[in-house]
């Protein structure tokens, strides 16, 4: 290749490559409409549930290319609601998640690999879950649900469905093992706002029965 043409495809390449990864939009999580619940083995006898809400983190997002994806997440574990005040002080006690001393679980994403199902709008988002000091790597089977104008806030606005299962000893949390059960399912539901200053999208006309009532 002639000298004189190098510095031309350089400044292409790059020119591209911020094509590319302008693509991507980037996301942040809607702490109201983002909650993770869990359920773990109640000594034979049922699933507890319990749930965590208040999430925050952001979410670089192309739907045309889900590889290129990336996730960053933060749980406030005092805001679990386990249905009593007596259990959620036991759970986020040193015996189980340790809350004082490790308020927050983080979830990020290190890479995105394709459904084993191969269905349309789902893939696997492995990542490193951080809970109680202790790091795992975790897979999610994500699905989007939607990614449109919100009828109410006219916001880009994408919508996520994810479950996993976990143990809880990976994470040092080996407490009453025999009224606990090990494997925690995980269900996640996910809503992230478009981050302002991207480009905006046409905005759609408002549809009456959408609105909230005067």
């Amino acid at each position: 290749m002639p000298r004189l043409l190098r510095p031309v495809l350089a400044c292409v390449l790059v020119a591209a490559a911020g094509w590319v990864q302008a693509e991507a939009e980037v996301f942040e999580l809607d702490p109201v409409h983002t909650r993770v619940a869990f359920r773990v083995d109640h000594a034979g006898f049922s699933k507890a549930i319990g749930t965590f809400s208040g999430s925050t983190g952001t979410l670089a997002f192309d739907p045309d290319d889900w590889a290129s994806a990336t996730l960053d997440v933060t749980i406030p574990l005092d805001s679990l609601d386990i249905g009593s005040d007596d259990w959620r002080d036991r759970v986020l006690g040193r015996a189980f998640l340790d809350a004082k001393s490790q308020p927050t679980a983080r979830f990020v994403s290190t890479r995105v690999e394709p459904a084993a199902d191969g269905a349309p709008g789902t893939a696997t988002v492995v990542g490193q879950l951080t809970l109680r000091g202790v790091t795992r790597e975790v897979a999610l089977d994500v699905t989007l649900n939607a990614l449109k104008r919100h009828p109410l806030t006219l916001r880009r606005t994408a919508g996520f469905s994810a479950t996993t299962t976990l143990s809880r000893r990976d994470f040092g949390i080996t407490a009453w093992r025999r009224l606990v059960g090990d494997p925690v399912e995980l269900m996640i539901e996910v809503e992230a706002v478009r981050r302002r200053g991207d480009s905006p999208s046409p905005t759609p006309e408002r549809d009456d029965a959408d609105q909230e009532p005067r």
